[in-house]
């Protein structure tokens, strides 16, 4: 029993098709980003061992870090995920979390910022008329 989950855990291709399912990835797409046909995805896919330059170029596609294809195990991110979901009973993730800045402070700067803007492109405009009042 523990030969075949340590197999399951080391087993490349299943965490590669794991991780491109999670992605909303299709094998056709991750074939054409590697420059491979589908079913040679598919071959990746099933095999237990990958070179490292195969498995580099599939973590660029995939926009992962190739050492988190190797350690990926989907028992723990279920357990991540489990554990961190906001609406959780841990309340261990929020603690020390502070507002460092006043939400309504940033709204009335922004306002502030827009005006000014506004105000720079009204006198473009102006300055735009009198050329074109001037020339006729």
């Amino acid at each position: 029993m523990e030969t075949s989950e340590k197999n399951t855990r080391m087993h490349l291709g299943r965490k590669i098709s794991r991780l491109r399912e999670l992605r909303g990835m299709k094998q056709d797409t991750l074939a054409l980003e590697l420059g491979i046909s589908q079913q040679s995805v598919s071959k990746l896919e099933q095999s237990e061992v990958i070179e490292d330059s195969t498995l580099e170029k599939i973590a660029l596609v995939l926009g992962l870090p190739a050492d988190s294809i190797r350690n990926f195990d989907e028992e723990k991110m279920i357990y991540n995920i489990q554990n961190n979901y906001e609406n959780s009973n841990n309340t261990g993730a929020n603690v020390g979390y502070q507002v460092t800045f006043n939400p309504l402070e940033k709204v009335i700067e922004l306002y502030e910022e827009n005006k000014k803007l506004y105000e720079k492109l009204l006198i473009s405009e102006r300055e735009k008329v009198e050329i074109l009042k001037s020339k006729q």
